[in-house]
């Protein structure tokens, strides 16, 4: 009885002192988000990121210091529906609501433009804020849109969204057999977007674009290219994701690929489970198609209004692990990292449910064998290494 007791003891003793490291390796590491959509949330809603908004969004303040977040960098997004005359003020407005966050919590954040900035913010333990703008329509055809936003901080831009440019084609239309796309890839004007990108020092982001546009991108960049949230297309065939061949292209380039914590994108079976659980509710699908609502909006509605049945579609967070494994076995450690989509997805891995919850991947990562120094690398410091070979000296 007295050695059963024992062991007893021994085995709990073990597992306080797992829980121990990884909550130290994670701690101790730098955690680079690099992609939350959290502004959006901010504009339309009017939410604050100073304040407590658990059950409203995955995201605040708060919760990204418990998460262990040292870098997020915020997406400016707007749709397709923003045209010409809108969608540059509109991406505006959502980064004077980041300038505005900043002053409101200066002991608790701070905008990084630069790698300096970004040592000071992490020596001072404030989040270091960083944005990136997901789709190329919001430069409105015009490089001085460009130049504009990289002087107010934004550091990557993603070429397209799901919409094409007039000089780049996206992933979606590419894919799409009803696409009126004319041309594929790159237009000679996007092509000078590039180079100008290159010159600037902000990161061009390759996550969203068509596989013609990554081609195109990707040969003519002189610098190290970002995915900014994107997964493995072997594992889960979307159009979204990355084929072998362009996660090849990536590691020679010597860029990231920072995974996508999307269901959709992870788990091959979840958008049939999820397209028969819509089905379930198809006039609710018709009335909101007919109010043309977009796709993601939809999506948003069923998952807020049917929370129990659309949490049972989500997938184990060992499918998110099975992306990292499968990228480093094909391109090394190097190349891949975290970009996690937090308030632009509806659906993540069981239990990855908030910025908060960022340790269990280390945890999960620790458990499949990763060391310490690899798990510094997927966690923030590939993706450190690229913001550094990608700015000015």
């Amino acid at each position: 009885m007295k050695f059963r007791l024992t062991l007893l003891i021994l085995c709990l003793f073990q597992i306080k002192i797992q829980a121990q490291d990884f909550q130290t390796v994670h701690e101790n590491a730098i955690l680079v988000d690099t992609h939350n959509d959290a502004l959006s949330k901010v504009v339309l809603d009017g939410f604050d990121l100073g304040k407590n908004l658990k059950g409203k969004t995955h995201t605040d303040l708060d919760r990204l210091k418990k998460g262990g977040v040292d870098v997020q960098i915020f997406s400016i997004f707007c749709d397709q529906t923003f045209g010409p005359g809108k969608a540059y003020a509109y991406a505006n407005r959502e980064i004077d609501s980041l300038y505005s966050l900043a002053a409101r919590n200066p002991e608790k954040m701070q905008i990084v433009k630069n790698p300096s900035d970004l040592s000071h913010a992490l020596k001072n333990h404030k989040l270091a804020a960083m944005m990136g703008v997901e789709g190329g329509h919001m430069i409105e055809d015009n490089l001085s849109n460009l130049e504009k936003f990289y002087q107010r901080g934004v550091r990557y831009m993603t070429l397209t969204w799901n919409n094409s440019t007039s000089w780049a084609s996206s992933a979606k239309d590419e894919s799409s057999p009803n696409s009126l796309l004319k041309e594929k890839g790159l237009s000679p004007f996007g092509k000078q977007i590039v180079r100008k990108m290159n010159e600037l020092g902000m990161l061009v982001d390759l996550s969203h674009v068509g596989e013609q546009t990554f081609w195109d991108a990707i040969h003519l960049s002189t610098k190290p290219i970002l995915v900014s949230h994107s997964c493995v297309y072997k594992i889960c065939p979307v159009f979204r994701n990355l084929k072998d061949d362009q996660i090849l292209a990536v590691g020679k380039n010597g860029g990231v690929i920072q995974v996508n914590f999307f269901s959709g994108f992870i788990d091959s079976t979840y958008l049939p489970r999820f397209n028969e659980f819509m089905k379930i509710h198809q006039s609710e699908m018709d009335s909101l198609t007919r109010k043309n609502v977009q796709e993601y909006a939809i999506m948003d509605y069923f998952s807020n209004k049917y929370p129990n049945e659309t949490e049972a579609l989500k997938p184990p967070l060992s499918k998110l692990l099975d992306h990292i494994d499968y990228i480093v076995k094909l391109i090394g450690v190097d190349h891949v990292g975290l970009g996690s989509d937090f308030d632009g997805i509806n659906s993540s891995p069981r239990t990855l449910d908030d910025v908060s919850t960022f340790p269990l991947i280390t945890k999960a990562l620790m458990e499949r064998g990763y060391t310490e120094n690899q798990i510094d690398k997927i966690l923030g410091g590939n993706f450190i290494r690229v913001f550094k070979a990608n700015s000015p000296k």
